[in-house]
């Protein structure tokens, strides 16, 4: 069965569709299953800190959005990728209540942590896909080099700004915002 699997094209109905039986979770690339790692409990308290505060900043705001964590993007004809956040407006997602969680519109802001196994899915593919789709806003925070990464999308490409230490995290999505790079990587530590 795995070797059937390995060697199917899967469209993107049938990737949403896709059952194994297990808690496999699979990113779909060029109609391909990608099994895709479980993350450390350093990525998870990342993105569950990061969830956090976007929900507070949205409600604080009272904005029309919702912040998903490990929730689907389609970036292409047979392309999904699995983000460790997104943020979309509400009406993105009410008629698909029912529906895999994976929004076919491009979110507002894409946020993902890198694990060693995902670093150049994170700054390379996932940049490019992001990019194809024109997505406003992407966070890549990596712990392992003390860095959260701000793309902005500017008139056809995205605008590149790095933060370390002690920087306040520059958003257009939340503008006021006040967040530092130590706060995000402080969130991956138990003490």
């Amino acid at each position: 069965m795995k070797s059937e699997v390995a060697e199917k094209l899967f469209t993107f109905e049938e990737y949403l569709a896709y059952d194994d039986g297990t808690d496999n979770r699979y990113e779909l690339v060029e109609g391909r299953l990608e099994l895709m790692n479980l993350p450390t409990f350093r990525h998870l308290l990342i993105a569950k800190f990061a969830e956090q505060i976007f929900d507070a900043e949205i409600k604080r705001l009272g904005l029309p959005w919702v912040c998903f964590r490990e929730a689907g993007i389609r970036t292409g004809w047979r392309k999904s990728r699995l983000s460790d956040l997104y943020i979309v407006p509400v009406e993105q997602v009410r008629e698909f209540l029912d529906r895999s969680a994976v929004t076919e519109i491009p979110p507002l802001l894409a946020f993902e942590v890198v694990s060693p196994e995902s670093v150049s899915r994170d700054y390379r593919f996932k940049r490019s896909e992001y990019a194809a789709l024109e997505i406003p806003e992407y966070w890549i925070v990596d712990p392992m080099k003390s860095k959260v990464t701000v793309l902005l999308w500017e008139e056809g490409l995205y605008e590149e700004t790095v933060f370390i230490g002690n920087q306040n995290i520059v958003s257009r999505t939340f503008a006021e915002l006040a967040l530092t790079v130590e706060q995000i990587l402080a969130a991956g530590n138990i003490s």
